[in-house]
């Protein structure tokens, strides 16, 4: 019994947790976003150096260049800014196979990286959506 709420009241708390409609301008002006970075594939592929199974055999693909983007603050995402970029990855598994591209999405500032969905210490379904969406608004919509 206790098991049917249960699943209605973790979706609502779910939606409610997210804010839809644009971000206004008011909103994204809140912030400083720094310079356009320079180096900012250099930057991401350190990053992904040490964090994929096989920098050197996967694919990464720069499909954006950096453009301002602001992601509110949610129930599960802390507010984040900066200059994005959307990259598509395709990793190999432990037996060298390829598994397949999914988007990331990088905020830096700074020249540094100050956040990233759907990265290896993000994986799952909230980062995944995040990048999906963030991809889609930075002009590379993601697909299969």
């Amino acid at each position: 019994m206790f098991a049917r709420y249960l699943f209605p009241l973790i979706a609502l708390t779910l939606l409610a947790a997210c804010r839809t409609g644009p971000v206004t301008k008011s909103e994204m002006d809140m912030f400083d976003y720094g310079p356009r970075p320079v180096k900012w594939k250099e930057t991401i592929q350190a990053y992904l150096k040490d964090k994929l199974t096989d920098a050197n055999r996967a694919i990464v693909e720069f499909r954006t260049e950096p453009k301002i983007l602001f992601q509110r603050s949610t129930g599960v995402r802390a507010t984040q800014y900066g200059w994005a970029v959307c990259v598509w990855v395709n990793d190999v598994d432990w037996a060298g196979r390829h598994e397949g591209f999914y988007p990331m999405t990088f905020f830096i500032r700074d020249e540094k990286i100050v956040a990233v969905n759907n990265g290896p210490e993000d994986f799952g379904a909230i980062g995944a959506t995040y990048a999906r969406r963030q991809c889609e608004q930075l002009g590379a919509p993601f697909t299969r």
